[in-house]
């Protein structure tokens, strides 16, 4: 089932009418004060699952997952929007972010683009420039889908963007694949996520447990809307029974009546 963007637009707007006062903001919001001063400075670490990728302060009470596959064109437009809003809530300590990645684009569309990208951003850990790194890649992303053209010259040529990075470690991680292991383990992970054996998609956001889709699928695209619905839940877990799940099975009622 698909919801319109003309249709979400409006549950959109209901939304952030309805609930202003508990937005950055709004009437009655709390202050935010950052913990970190800049992205380059949020602690970043393996998770000891083994699977997944920690951004923020380790003893934020809240969690966003994110689940990304490095060639899919819709994660790229998540990290052009929604993943903005998410940024500068990491910046505040209150909520680190959990990155599981996919690589099933290369099983669909040929290549291993998906693989060699997900390869180095384990590598770029290792020099604490995960999040750097991350953001380059996506910023670059454009005509990867179809071409797998996340080669192992260009993720090099794309890290000397990042400071400190290039170097004989990573450049010889990058080129003989040496997380392979964590390749693998991570899309099992991803598959593992949800009803579906081959996997949810990308991006799939989960906040707190609670799956960012269907009926509410747009927010995380809308960076506004995005930082709105990631603050709620932070502050007051209890909205998404009362507000956000009505809300979602609200919209995907009305989809499937048009």
């Amino acid at each position: 089932m698909k919801i319109s963007r003309t249709f979400w637009a409006v549950i959109a707007v209901g939304l952030i009418g309805a609930f202003a006062g508990c937005a950055p903001g709004g009437p009655g919001a709390q202050t935010e004060t950052n913990r970190y001063t800049s992205a380059e400075r949020l602690p970043e670490r393996r998770a000891e699952n083994g699977t997944t990728i920690v951004v923020g302060n380790p003893a934020a009470s809240s969690t966003v997952h994110v689940y990304e596959d490095p060639r899919c064109p819709v994660v790229e437009e998540y990290e052009r929007t929604g993943a903005k809003a998410l940024q500068k809530l990491l910046l505040t300590g209150e909520i680190k972010a959990e990155y599981t990645f996919a690589s099933f684009k290369d099983d669909r569309l040929g290549g291993d683009g998906s693989k060699r990208a997900v390869n180095a951003l384990r590598a770029a850990l290792d020099k604490g420039k995960f999040v750097e790194y991350h953001a380059v890649l996506f910023e670059n992303q454009a005509a990867v889908e179809s071409s797998g053209g996340f080669t192992t010259e260009r993720l090099l040529r794309l890290a000397e963007e990042v400071p400190g990075l290039r170097g004989k470690a990573f450049d010889s991680a990058v080129r003989a694949m040496k997380y392979r292991s964590f390749v693998t383990v991570s899309q099992e992970a991803y598959q593992q996520t949800g009803d579906d054996p081959i996997g949810p998609g990308t991006p799939t956001i989960v906040v707190n447990g609670h799956n960012i889709d269907g009926g509410l699928y747009f927010a995380n695209f809308d960076a506004k809307l995005f930082r709105l619905l990631v603050s709620d839940l932070h502050r007051n877990p209890g909205l998404w029974d009362v507000t956000y799940k009505p809300m979602k099975e609200k919209a995907e009622a009305e989809a499937a009546k048009s």
